[in-house]
């Protein structure tokens, strides 16, 4: 081998075993009797024809009066100096999938399973950016983006309901009194759960587009409010908790986010917000969710409820409570468990709500994905 030619040349550890037969003043021919084997053996070892095996190198070691390791590390070094480059396209898959869950949106129909150039590309093309150098958390390391702090899972759900919203219409022009005027009718569809498939005419008659798209695992997120201009909010919901009371509070919080302007200049990611409701959190969180509690429950009449009757809840007080306020049970129970924290009371009450949910919505996901070019 021309080593002019390649600085990566490591030698056969066959030249290693010669210089040693050389130095004792044996012949090929003495080490396989000291070995006990073929002559042959020893002339394939020294000739670079057959590599060092573990069974071997301690066999060499013995007779050498060194470490098996030598000869085991030498085979080792060779192996791996003249094996043949990995495909570059490993490399640039494991940046990626180190980041985002990028089989699952594969999976999910976001991105085309592909080579890794195209992989990249469509990844730029998914986060709406130059090239792959430009995606959030994939960026250079000095360089600091408005997603330092959101995760993964996260951001790419995200830009998925940006890519849908930015591919429907709605039936209106965005007005605020229209949205104002809605929350009204929204009103009257919490008695029923399966009411909730009127939500997506209701929305898009205000100018607000209303998007569901299943979470992606480790994601924890609920909701999403952000607009494409002045004039198109939009809100996205996961529906990662497939419960009455989570639904409605999340819609309503977003629904605030929207009525307020906020989400305008940053989108507003939630997660867990539900769960969340009593830590610390920025002044635009703590109007959504006083709207949202109020919505669902009104606030001075659940107070004064969870007063009343305290510690002790019957069942026949929360089902007479839930018909005076014209809401379903399960936003009631939501209300008193986020209250008391004593989660374990009425769960039966919190129905699941998804299959209505997704009937008449702009949807992604749960096996059937939305058609968006990538």
């Amino acid at each position: 081998m021309d080593t002019t030619t390649n600085d990566n040349w490591v030698p056969h550890p066959g030249e290693f075993i010669k210089e040693e037969i050389d130095e004792r003043g044996w012949s090929q021919r003495d080490l396989a009797f000291i070995l006990g084997c073929p002559e042959q053996a020893i002339n394939m070892l020294v000739s670079g024809k057959r590599g060092i095996s573990p069974e071997m190198a301690k066999a060499l070691g013995d007779a050498f009066g060194v470490p098996a390791d030598l000869f085991s590390n030498l085979q080792r070094t060779f192996d791996l100096a003249n094996a043949r480059d990995p495909n570059p396209g490993i490399a640039k898959r494991a940046r990626i999938q180190s980041e985002y869950p990028v089989r699952e949106m594969i999976k999910r129909g976001w991105l085309e399973d592909t080579d890794a150039i195209m992989l990249e590309a469509q990844m730029a093309r998914f986060f709406n950016v130059p090239n792959i150098n430009d995606v959030p958390h994939l960026d250079h390391a000095a360089k600091k983006t408005n997603y330092d702090e959101v995760l993964s899972e996260q951001l790419a759900w995200l830009f998925r309901v940006k890519q849908i919203a930015k591919s429907i219409s709605v039936t209106a022009k965005y007005s605020e009194k229209l949205l104002r005027n809605a929350v009204i009718k929204l009103k009257h569809l919490l008695v029923d759960p399966e009411s909730i498939r009127e939500i997506p005419r209701i929305l898009s008659e205000t100018g607000v587009r209303f998007i569901l798209v299943e979470s992606l695992p480790g994601s924890k997120i609920d909701g999403v409010c952000f607009w494409l201009n002045n004039e198109s909010p939009v809100i996205g919901m996961s529906l990662q908790k497939d419960r009455i009371d989570n639904f409605w509070f999340v819609l309503r919080h977003e629904i605030e986010h929207v009525l307020c302007g906020h989400g305008k200049t940053k989108e507003i990611i939630d997660s867990d917000i539900f769960e969340n409701i009593d830590k610390e959190i920025n002044e635009d969180e703590q109007i959504a969710n006083t709207a949202a509690s109020d919505f669902c429950a009104p606030i001075k009449e659940m107070d004064s409820f969870v007063a009343r009757k305290s510690p002790f809840f019957s069942e026949k007080d929360i089902l007479a409570f839930a018909k005076i306020m014209q809401v379903h049970p399960g936003l009631v129970v939501g209300q008193l468990h986020a209250r008391t924290k004593r989660y374990e009371l009425f769960r039966k009450y919190l129905v699941k709500i998804r299959q209505f949910a997704l009937q008449e919505s702009i949807k992604d996901g749960w096996g059937e994905p939305f058609p968006v070019d990538i």
